[in-house]
């Protein structure tokens, strides 16, 4: 499954989008950055113990017991019948089990289902039908067990059921998405989520990923709709009782776990094409929009036999159906042999979808289908292996766009989406270990985080750098024939890598993945002749400063080294295994600089002394140094000042260095850290100096860059369309929002030809300049923009424009804004981003959203509960204030009113505002003064 995590995107509007407020640069000063010093703070244990005492008061987990075994199932017969009418369904399960222990109850999963009548017949019909003389429903534990009269003998036999349920409008389960036909009718379609733990509301069954069957499914349904599953129809003829509807069979399914099963009812049109390995690919559009199934076919059909020939194991299925569902709430689900997505992660418009949409849809389709073989094919044990799952596919995924579009330059970009959004994450004390022990559905649903998927995919990225890629792929290739229809956990990826590499990767990763965080490297150097002594040492990195307890943990770090000589090439690779260490790198002047961890692989931070720091700017400066390695450079002094390892204002002289930048990935990461102290300084009265330091240093870029994509621009060649679109819109947005006067003149003409028809923008301008006029925009203004949302016919454009109305700044606009988040204009699954935007734009936007959530939390709760929706809510809605005494408003409500689903999102939440006002309280002064003294005329 694919979350819209909101990655660390820098542009409010770039996909999978945090909002965020703009930030100000300016002109370069190399110069005062002579000597960097490392405070020493002393608050941060104050604080350290603040936040660490909450995360005692962690609700207790509640009990939760696995399904027994003594009763199993070996294949599902389902036939299932839905009303699009009246929202119900009906539906008979004939399932054959294996009786393992003489029983006169089944314990099974249910959930909103009503059995109507159960029984159990013996095989070989020596035995009468037995019939269930009770079902206790367990309904907190979503569990419900079927009484028998007398034992049921062990062997085999088959379980029959019927029962009814509920088309539910809560994105799970089998569930009703609403949609428009061509001609304006508002219909539904009846589709399936079943990830985590929500087959069990569609039909009775051992919802547990280790507990395998295979599945025979029939579906009776109008006979003018697409009805679609897992495998090929193999029979379609008029039901017996009503002309109207088809009974329409599938083939058997292979081996798979209940969370992988899939139907959907609907109107759709469709694209085909063939991979060259055979299998046929579909991919279903709302009615009247086949064409903008294209492009995902197109990397479909390239992607299928990558996996083909990266994992050297085929895909099992004779065929794959990628479909858009209109009300979605993750971004994609991998079903075996039918992946749903959200329209927005599916369907690409030649003429209106921006790049980052096309790159967007790359990204999920790749992330999709490596799932079918890692998940689907080999599947986790237990929930507590869902990373491996979920860390994985984040990675292939940007092996395969790489594969499929080079010129994305994608793995820079994995740095500044995944790995730092994951570093930030797991610095905090509410952070989790990667591997965690889960039961209950509400833990289950929690886990679905940045750790699972942007830590997980980082750390295998930095395994796959360790191991190297001809003994990974080797290594995978034994775990997926060794496991193939059955399940495994990380211990068994491990065993496979290790036999493969003769590496001990068990003992290296089980440090990443068995305790939560990661260290910080600290790093100093001296000159002994013509070699370079490096001492380096390893603690934990916390948010709030070092760990300077005394049960510090270790891990052990692949660390490589580069020098200046050659930045590209690494010249020294070591296991850090002990606390400290002393490293010689031989024929190194003393003139070359020294860097740790070249193109930003291994997961950890890094403290250079100040003279090695010192060698290493000209490198941003003067481009030397790699794009991955100037951001990451950057990205670790940006987190070292949030925790008060360092003055920000250092921060601030560094980023002036970045007045040469070419990179679009580079730009984007220091977007989005001046977006963060935009926020923070939202809560002083010299938020407009932060704003004047990002339009002097964007200015610049912005000029060389201007509004019209050039002939044959771009770096390196061939390269130019895709990442200088990218980079355009995320200046101009920078620019605009941030109030560069030429830049909202030319905005606000522009948008005017729009709305005119006179010269419509392209679909790459519209984000950045939708959000510049509506900054400064008027109730005219947000009127127009709501107009355009009406009449947009593309989820993507509404998307777009639902992403920024937060940025308007009348408080009446903004309550005007909220309001329309939660009407019938706006998809459910998309609300959150309406309210993330008003919350992430100004300081009046965060109160006011907050006071929104709270006076709406029933309906908001009601409709995402559960679900990881709810968690991105409450996390765009508070993560900005800085206030100390909001930790503890926040803390409060949410103990009044329970999401069991966000519990540890509430506490990082608190940690977070507590750690904005440490960091408001020791810098903003300096910041203030060094803002002004960049403004005074030299003396």
């Amino acid at each position: 499954m694919l979350l819209v995590l909101g990655r660390r995107v820098s542009l409010s509007f770039v996909k999978r989008v945090i909002p965020q407020d703009p930030v100000l640069l300016s002109k370069p000063i190399l110069q005062n950055f002579r000597t960097i010093k490392f405070r020493v703070i002393h608050s941060s244990t104050v604080f350290a113990s603040a936040t660490r005492q909450n995360t005692d008061t962690m609700p207790e987990r509640r009990p939760f017991v696995r399904l027994p075994t003594d009763v199993y199932p070996v294949n599902y017969g389902l036939c299932l019948k839905p009303d699009l009418i009246d929202f119900t369904f009906e539906g008979k399960l004939e399932a054959i089990v294996e009786v393992n222990l003489a029983t006169n109850q089944i314990v099974m999963n249910c959930a909103d289902i009503d059995i109507i009548t159960a029984s159990f017949v013996p095989e070989g019909g020596e035995g009468e039908e037995i019939n269930a003389t009770g079902f206790n429903y367990q309904n907190e534990d979503e569990k419900v067990t079927l009484s028998f009269p007398s034992a049921l003998q062990k062997g085999s036999g088959t379980l029959k059921i019927d029962f009814v349920g509920e088309l539910n409008d809560k994105m799970k389960g089998f569930y009703r998405s609403k949609y428009a036909t061509p001609a304006g009718e508002i219909r539904y379609a009846a589709v399936t989520q079943f990830e985590a733990t929500d087959a069990r509301r569609a039909f009775p069954c051992w919802d547990e990923p280790a507990i395998k069957a295979t599945f025979d499914v029939s579906l009776i349904v109008p006979k003018d709709r697409v009805a679609l599953s897992n495998m090929n129809v193999i029979d379609r003829k008029p039901h017996p009782e009503d002309d109207s509807l088809l009974e329409v069979k599938f083939a058997t399914t292979p081996i798979m776990s209940t969370y992988l099963v899939a139907f959907v009812i609907g109107e759709y049109d469709f694209v085909e094409g063939q991979s060259s390995d055979g299998v046929t690919v579909r991919v279903y559009t709302p009615t009247g929009k086949a064409e903008q199934g294209k492009f995902a076919l197109e990397v479909a059909v390239k992607t299928l036999p990558f996996y083909n020939d990266y994992f050297n194991v085929p895909y099992p299925l004779p065929k794959i159906d990628l479909i858009a569902i209109a009300d979605f709430a993750a971004g994609a689900m991998e079903n075996w042999g039918l992946v749903t997505y959200r329209e927005t992660a599916l369907l690409i418009d030649p003429k209106n979808s921006c790049s980052s949409s096309r790159q967007w849809v790359a990204l999920v389709v790749g992330h999709e289908l490596a799932h079918q073989w890692f998940g689907n094919l080999v599947t986790m044990e237990w929930w507590t292996h869902l990373w491996l799952n979920e860390g994985f596919a984040s990675w292939i995924e940007y092996l395969c766009v790489d594969h499929c579009f080079p010129d994305y330059d994608i793995w820079t970009q994995f740095v500044s989406a995944d790995y730092t959004r994951a570093l930030d994450l797991d610095a905090l004390d509410n952070s989790h270990p990667i591997e965690v022990n889960v039961g209950h559905p509400s833990e289950v649903d929690e886990i679905f985080d940045a750790i699972s998927y942007s830590k997980g995919a980082s750390v295998i990225r930095m395994l796959h750098n360790y191991i190297g890629d001809e003994d990974f792929r080797k290594g995978m290739h034994s775990y997926l024939l060794k496991f193939q229809h059955k399940n495994a956990a990380t211990e068994d990826l491990w065993d496979c890598l290790e036999q493969a590499s003769g590496k001990p990767i068990a003992l290296v990763m089980s440090s990443w993945t068995k305790q939560m965080g990661f260290p910080i490297i600290v790093v100093d150097q001296e000159q002994q002749g013509d070699d370079r002594i490096l001492k380096i040492s390893q603690k934990k990195f916390c948010a709030s400063g070092p760990h300077n307890g005394e049960d510090c943990p270790n891990w052990m770090v692949p660390i490589s080294i580069c020098t200046g000589e050659d930045p590209g090439c690494t010249k020294l690779k070591v296991l850090l295994d002990s606390p400290e260490t002393t490293i010689t790198i031989n024929n190194v002047s003393p003139d070359q600089w020294v860097k740790i961890n070249p193109g930003t692989v291994g997961f950890y931070r890094i403290q250079y002394s100040s003279a090695m720091l010192e060698s290493l700017l000209p490198g941003i400066r003067d481009l030397t140094l790699l794009p991955v390695d100037r951001l990451g450079l950057q990205n670790d002094l940006f987190s070292l000042s949030r925790a008060g390892m360092i003055s920000t204002v250092e921060v601030l002289k560094l980023m002036e260095a970045f007045v040469n930048e070419p990179n679009y990935t580079v730009w984007s990461d220091l977007s989005c850290n001046l977006g963060v102290l935009s926020s923070l300084l939202s809560h002083t009265d010299f938020h407009e100096e932060i704003q004047e330091f990002i339009r002097d240093l964007f200015t610049p870029i912005g000029l060389k860059l201007g509004w019209e994509c050039k002939q044959g621009e771009g770096e390196p060649p061939g390269a130019g369309g895709h990442l200088d679109a990218l980079l355009r819109g995320l200046v101009l947005g920078k620019l605009g929002k941030a109030g560069h006067k030429p830049t909202l003149e030319e905005a606000r003409r522009r948008f005017k030809d729009h709305v005119e028809g006179k010269q419509i923008l392209s679909a790459d301008l519209r984000s950045p300049v939708y959000l510049t006029v509506l900054k400064h925009g008027d109730s005219a203004t947000l009127d127009t923009m709501m107009k355009l949302h009406k009449q947009a016919d593309m989820q993507e454009e509404k998307n777009r424009i639902e992403r920024v109305l937060g940025a308007i700044s009348a408080p009446d606009l903004i309550q005007k804004v909220l309001t329309f988040a939660l009407s019938e204009e706006v998809r459910p699954q998309d609300t959150v981003s309406v309210i993330g935007g008003v919350a992430g734009s100004s300081k009046h936007g965060r109160k006011a959203a907050w006071k929104f959530v709270k006076d709406n939390w029933e309906e908001l709760h009601n409709r995402y509960q559960g679900g990881f929706l709810i968690s991105r809510l409450i996390k765009l809605s508070v993560d900005g204030f800085a206030i100390d005494k909001m930790a503890a408003e926040v803390k409060s409500f949410f103990e009044s009113h329970h999401a069991p689903a966000a519990e540890r999102t509430v506490q990082q939440c608190c940690e977070n505002i507590l750690l904005n006002a440490a960091w408001l309280k020791r810098d903003a002064d300096d910041i203030h003064q060094y803002l002004l003294k960049r403004k005074a005329p030299p003396v």
